[in-house]
């Protein structure tokens, strides 16, 4: 993609996703009735971006005291994020077939190694919970409170780093259909989503 389209994209993201990590939040709560499987399970699906994600499902815990929520949300949304290592690598292949030796690409600059991190701290949490289980070591919990503690320091400085890169002149020299794209993709992952669980409802519950 060119810088434009680049900076695009990340406009969209950054615009409609901090919309949604305001408004989500007290939206879920009234439409599933403050039910926190379900809630972390919309903000998850719905919000594009992942620190976005995890900001919504800390601003719904602060409000409304649920940090199962939170857990839920976040987890949802790395669970998304795990299929990047598929679908990067797909569209890339598919938006390159055809085009010459100039327009190839190469796997590893565009392979999304974060996501190889999330698993790597996944088998960590629970190889560490089984082990000192047994052994009842409370320097474990101390380990996973702390790293929980800066996690929401981290958080706040992403979300900082967002806003001080988003400039809303550039966004306004843009254009306006780009953003009407973003709008409409956001409405309709939030409906998809919607629908999703109410189908999820009248199956299994």
């Amino acid at each position: 993609a060119s810088k434009n389209e680049v900076s695009y994209a990340i406009a969209n993201i950054t615009l409609f996703g901090i919309i949604s990590m305001l408004i989500y939040p007290y939206f879920a709560n009234f439409y599933f009735d403050g039910e926190p499987l379900f809630v972390g399970l919309f903000l998850g699906t719905s919000i594009h971006e992942t620190s976005q994600v995890a900001a919504a499902g800390l601003i719904y815990d602060q409000q409304f005291d649920s940090p199962e929520t939170l857990n839920i949300a976040t987890v949802t949304k790395l669970i998304r994020n795990t299929f990047l290592i598929i679908m990067i690598p797909l569209f890339a292949f598919l938006y390159s077939r055809g085009k010459t030796k100039e327009g190839s690409y190469s796997i590893l600059n565009i392979f999304p190694y974060f996501v190889l991190g999330f698993v790597g701290m996944i088998i960590l949490r629970n190889i560490g919970d089984q082990f000192f289980e047994i052994n009842s070591n409370d320097n474990w919990t101390e380990t996973i409170n702390f790293i929980k503690t800066s996690s929401k320091v981290f958080l706040t400085m992403a979300m900082a780093a967002i806003g001080l890169s988003t400039n809303l002149k550039d966004i306004r020299n843009m254009g306006y259909k780009p953003f009407l794209v973003g709008f409409i993709a956001m409405l309709t992952v939030g409906i998809v989503c919607i629908i999703s669980i109410e189908i999820y409802l009248k199956i299994f519950i």
